[in-house]
């Protein structure tokens, strides 16, 4: 059995696991002692979602930045860029128009049937207005260190756009950086081998803890909703799949499944599109994408390309409009679509910013944010689906990419 397959292997191990502790521990103990449990289980995730962000700044930095580097013009950087944005904006399009169909056809808040909050009661998510100054400033960094240090990474993006093209024109004189940087590159890929070893007791943990707080029981009540949104992710993946293979051909995706199988599972169990990421990178490469592809289109399209999180936005928001009886016209479900193309740009990697997105969004719609409350108790759950998504479809995205730049990918040399 092959590493890659071992690693999988105790994933899916932890989670079951995680699964039938959990619910012990919900069914045996008092709600206080199960929550003081998932407390001390936390600590588990906390500390492998603390070692991955510890690798995820200089990782991106020296990737994108060597990745551009290599790319030998500013010419080329332009093209990959403009080829990049563009399915990420048809993408991004297509999940958010998605989720609106699919409320709309299945109405998971139509007659709900839960008590609802009342319109004014607090929430506990602060929401924020958008605002086109600061979402400029959160894009451009006044300071590197600082950028790395908090971990923005559209932040650190933004300037390894800059220094990768600067050290195309240094011309030779770049090459002790390029060099340093290749070997940054490296270095951070084998740390990124030794904490995911740390993963499969992650995945236990985070399971474990979810459930023995919740029960089982809160999937059921709210199943409509869950299993809607589920349905409609299936059908996302469907799309993107389907995407990808009329690029690259139904064999080259079924060669890719396998590779992202880790990455997919450990975003899931963690609910952190994040985590997953140096495997994520590590896993491309292995499929075949030039170095200088996927360091560059990855990066980008965890601040640009969230197909999960944007999907779950437009599905929640409306889920909470038919919960309490508004009807949304055309016009304003299209208003919204355009809205969150905005507001749900950055929020990759960060558990649960797809609720600050969505409370921020009712207001313009007179929908109660309030009915926030409604999905809080089974958010956690979704969130995997909506973050494991994002990771199918920024793999795919990156292997489309890179077929549109050069030829078909094919397999790293061992």
């Amino acid at each position: 059995m092959t590493p890659t397959n071992s690693l999988t292997r105790w994933i899916l191990i932890g989670l079951v696991a995680g699964l039938g502790v959990g619910w012990a521990i919900n069914t045996n103990v008092s709600p206080d002692d199960a929550k003081l449990a998932a407390r001390y289980l936390s600590g588990i995730t906390v500390v492998f979602l603390q070692l991955i962000k510890m690798i995820i700044a200089p990782l991106v930095l020296a990737t994108l930045t060597v990745g551009i580097a290599h790319m030998g013009s500013g010419g080329a950087v332009g093209r990959t860029f403009v080829r990049t944005l563009a399915w990420f904006i048809a993408a991004s399009v297509f999940s958010l128009g998605l989720g609106i169909l699919m409320v709309n056809l299945l109405g998971p808040g139509v007659g709900v049937g839960l008590p609802l909050p009342p319109a004014n009661a607090a929430t506990g998510v602060a929401a924020k207005a958008f605002d086109f100054i600061k979402f400029l400033k959160h894009i451009f960094p006044k300071s590197i260190i600082e950028a790395m240090a908090s971990n923005e990474v559209l932040q650190i993006v933004v300037f390894s756009l800059f220094a990768g093209v600067a050290l195309i024109q240094m011309g030779e004189k770049a090459e002790p950086i390029n060099k340093g940087l290749d070997a940054i590159m490296h270095m951070m890929l084998v740390i990124t081998g030794y904490v995911m070893k740390m993963a499969p007791f992650a995945v236990f943990a985070a399971i474990a803890g979810s459930i023995a707080v919740e029960g089982l029981g809160i999937v059921i009540t709210f199943g409509k909703f869950v299993g809607g949104f589920y349905l409609a992710l299936a059908v996302l993946w469907a799309f993107l799949l389907g995407a990808g293979a009329a690029v690259l051909g139904v064999s080259e995706v079924k060669r890719l499944i396998p590779e992202i199988r880790e990455p997919f599972l450990i975003t899931f169990a963690t609910a952190s599109s994040e985590a997953a990421y140096p495997k994520l990178l590590a896993s491309l490469e292995r499929y075949g994408v030039p170095t200088r592809i996927a360091s560059f289109v990855l990066p980008l399209g965890y601040s640009f390309n969230l197909d999960g999180s944007m999907m779950y936005c437009a599905f929640a928001s409306i889920f909470i409009a038919q919960a309490y009886g508004i009807d949304l016209t055309i016009w304003q479900e299209l208003a919204m679509l355009g809205l969150l193309m905005i507001t749900s740009k950055g929020i990759a990697g960060v558990p649960r910013a797809s609720l600050v997105v969505i409370a921020a969004t009712l207001p313009y719609f007179n929908i109660p944010e309030a009915g926030l409350l409604l999905i809080l108790a089974v958010d956690h759950f979704l969130d995997m689906g909506r973050s494991a998504t994002n990771v199918i479809g920024n793999a795919v995205a990156t292997a489309v990419i890179a077929k549109w730049d050069g030829g078909q990918a094919e397999p790293a040399s061992a």
